[in-house]
Formats: structure tokens, C-alpha cells, sequence
């Protein structure tokens, strides 16, 4: 018992470090500032991703939650939401349109669908402002298509980024164990989407307009997160 509530103590310590990284990442205007504290704060969250795996042969059972995502952009915002949770070894599904919105089945263990979720709820709102503000080229003229290949480009440069701190962490935890412990959950996660749905087609976005350069360097500065969600199975993100 003492061990756990030591555990919760540091997990409390560590989110919070990285709601204020990311605080002082939203509030300065410097762009060099920004993206330093954006490395720090994915990279703190890579290892806390690490440091809350169990010892190996612990057995944990995955756990699973649908977010629904509303129009306007329904479509490119589950792909975000889909992406950020892949970066962060959970396994996004897109079941599509229910409840209001298109749907995501997210599956994965307890700590990192907490961090799926502490990164996509930002990520969505960091995304919206983004595309309010972003200035259309004078030469464009299909500004749907524009808008929609730059929520494109910001959503893959995310995923990118994502990626990158996970396999840092992960590398610098070479030799503790934890890479079989995450080859185990990995499999777990794929048995439980299995167990869901047996018949799982894949499927990649197409995009004609020209604004994905733009979106790619707009999610190179995003912020990525500063508060989560509920952590209940189900739990709907509007």
C-alpha cells in the first residue's frame, strides 16, 4: 500500500511538472522558447511513460475508451486524436460516425491512455487555434483543400515528434527490462483489439491542397498538452 501511494505521489509530481512546462511554452510569444520547453515536456512525459511500466511478469489487463469528435473537421481531428494515441503504444481504431461525430476506439493500459489523453485534448484545441490564425497563401484558391492538408501536416509532425521522445525513452531504458515488458503489453494490446474486432482494415488519408507545409510547421511549435481527461472506459471527448 505505502508503495502505492508513493507511486501515485511521484505520478502527481511528474504531471504536474509537465502542465507547467507546457504552461510557460503557451504563454511566451519567443518561437526558440516555445519549442524548448515543448522538447522538455514530450520528453518528461517519454519517461514517465517508461518509469510507471510494472515489473516484468505483472500481470495488468488493457483497458479501452470511445472518444467522439464533433464537426467541424470530425475526420481530421479522430486522425489526431488516432495518431497521438499510436505514438503513445495505445491502438486507435476509427469506427466511424456515432454519437455526434466520427469515433475512435482507443485501447491500451491505464498509464498511457492517461497520457494519450492529457496530449490529444491540448493537441485538439492547439490545432483549432492553429488553423484559425493560419494566413492562406495569396495564390490559393481551394481553401477547404488548403485547410484540410494543413490539419494534415500538423497532425503528422505531432506524430513524428511523439515518436521520436518515445524511442529515446525507450532507448535510454536499454538493459532495465522494460523492453520485453513493452513487447508483452504490445501483444496484450493487440489481443484485446482482436477480441473487439477480428477484421481490422487499414486506411491512409489523401490530401490535393497545398497548406501541408504549413500545418507540418505549425505542429513542429505545438504544445503538446497541459490538461487531461477523465480516465473512465467509454469517457466521450466533445
Amino acid at each position: 500500500m505505502r508503495e502505492r501511494e508513493q507511486g501515485e505521489r511521484v505520478r502527481e509530481r511528474t504531471l504536474e511538472r509537465v502542465r507547467k512546462l507546457l504552461a510557460k511554452a503557451e504563454r511566451t510569444d519567443n518561437e526558440h522558447e516555445r519549442a524548448t520547453f515543448m522538447a522538455a515536456a514530450s520528453a518528461l512525459m517519454a519517461k514517465h511513460g517508461i518509469d510507471t511500466l510494472p515489473p516484468a511478469g505483472t500481470r495488468q489487463v488493457p483497458g479501452d475508451r470511445i472518444v467522439t469528435l464533433p464537426a467541424p473537421w470530425a475526420r481530421e481531428k479522430a486522425r489526431l486524436v488516432s495518431l497521438v494515441a499510436q505514438a503513445l503504444r495505445c491502438r486507435p481504431l476509427l469506427i466511424g460516425r456515432g454519437d455526434g461525430g466520427q469515433r475512435v476506439h482507443v485501447f491500451g493500459f491505464a498509464a498511457d491512455l492517461e497520457r494519450a489523453d492529457l496530449l490529444a485534448t491540448s493537441l485538439l484545441l492547439q490545432m483549432a487555434s492553429g488553423l484559425a490564425r493560419a494566413e492562406l497563401p495569396g495564390d490559393v484558391t481551394a481553401v477547404r483543400a488548403y485547410r484540410r492538408s494543413w490539419l494534415l501536416g500538423f497532425t503528422d509532425e505531432v506524430y513524428r515528434l511523439l515518436c521520436e521522445a518515445e524511442s529515446r525513452a525507450e532507448a535510454e531504458s536499454a538493459g532495465t527490462g522494460a523492453a520485453l515488458v513493452l513487447a508483452d503489453r504490445r501483444a496484450e494490446v493487440e489481443r484485446a483489439v482482436a477480441a473487439h474486432y477480428p477484421d481490422v482494415r487499414m486506411s491512409v488519408p489523401r490530401t490535393s491542397g497545398t497548406g501541408y507545409r504549413d500545418g507540418a510547421a505549425a505542429g513542429r511549435a505545438a504544445d503538446l498538452g497541459r490538461t487531461g481527461m477523465a480516465t473512465a472506459t467509454a469517457r466521450e471527448l466533445t
